[in-house]
C-alpha cells in the first residue's frame, strides 16, 4: 500500500478489508488555476485548501505569459462531492480569475523529476539505455560514485523509472509537481 492511501485511510478512517472499494471511490483530478499575481495568494489557495481539510496531491505555479497572472496546477484527490466543493470554493476566492478541471483526454500534462542516484562503473551502459532509449530523459551530471538523472511525463512514467532503478540506490529525489494545459485554443481566457 502507498503511503498516498495510508494517509487517507486515516482521513477517511477505513481499514485494510474495504480499501479496495474505497480507492475505486476516490478519483484524482488536475486543476489549472488562473489567478492574480499578487502578494499572498498562494496563502489564499493553500489556506482555503486547509481550512476545508482538502488535500494536495501535487502543486505548482509559475508566472504566465502576462506578468500581472499566474497559473497554479493543482492534483486533488477525493470523491466527487468533494472534487466538486474543491472546485467551487476555489473559484469563489477574489485572485482568481479562471479554473478548469484538465481532463485526462483533452489535455497534456507533465512532471519534472531530477533523481541522484548511485552506480557501479559496470553498469552505466545499461542506466543510459534506460535513462535515454526508454525515458527519453537526460544525465545532467555524473560523478565517479553518483549520476543526477532529468526525467520528464506523466507521474506514471516517473514512478515507473523509479521501479526500474532496481538496486540502484537512491540519494536525493526532487519533483515539480503536475502542471499543464487544456489542448487546442477553445476555452483560452484572454488577458
Amino acid at each position: 500500500m502507498s503511503m498516498q492511501h495510508g494517509l487517507l485511510m486515516r482521513q477517511y478512517n477505513v481499514t485494510d478489508k474495504c480499501m479496495k472499494g474505497f480507492i475505486e471511490f476516490m478519483r484524482r483530478q488536475v486543476m489549472s488555476i488562473l489567478v492574480e499575481n499578487t502578494p499572498g495568494v498562494l496563502s489564499h489557495v493553500s489556506g482555503l485548501f486547509s481550512r476545508r481539510a482538502f488535500n494536495i496531491d501535487s502543486f505548482s505555479a509559475g508566472v504566465t505569459a502576462d506578468p500581472r497572472f499566474t497559473r497554479m496546477t493543482i492534483v486533488a484527490s477525493g470523491d466527487d462531492l468533494t472534487l466538486e466543493q474543491i472546485e467551487k470554493q476555489v473559484s469563489k476566492l477574489e485572485d482568481v480569475v479562471d479554473i478548469k478541471v484538465l481532463e485526462p483526454t483533452s489535455s497534456i500534462t507533465r512532471e519534472l523529476m531530477m533523481v541522484k542516484i548511485s552506480y557501479r562503473a559496470n553498469e552505466i551502459n545499461n542506466i543510459t539505455a534506460l535513462v535515454k532509449d526508454i525515458y527519453h530523459g537526460k544525465i545532467v551530471d555524473i560523478q565517479q560514485d553518483s549520476m543526477l538523472i532529468e526525467i520528464t511525463g506523466n507521474p506514471d512514467k516517473l514512478q515507473s523509472f523509479l521501479d526500474m532503478l532496481g538496486d540502484n540506490e537512491i540519494l536525493e529525489l526532487a519533483r515539480t509537481g503536475v502542471t499543464g494545459l487544456s489542448r487546442g485554443a477553445e476555452g483560452v481566457v484572454k488577458l
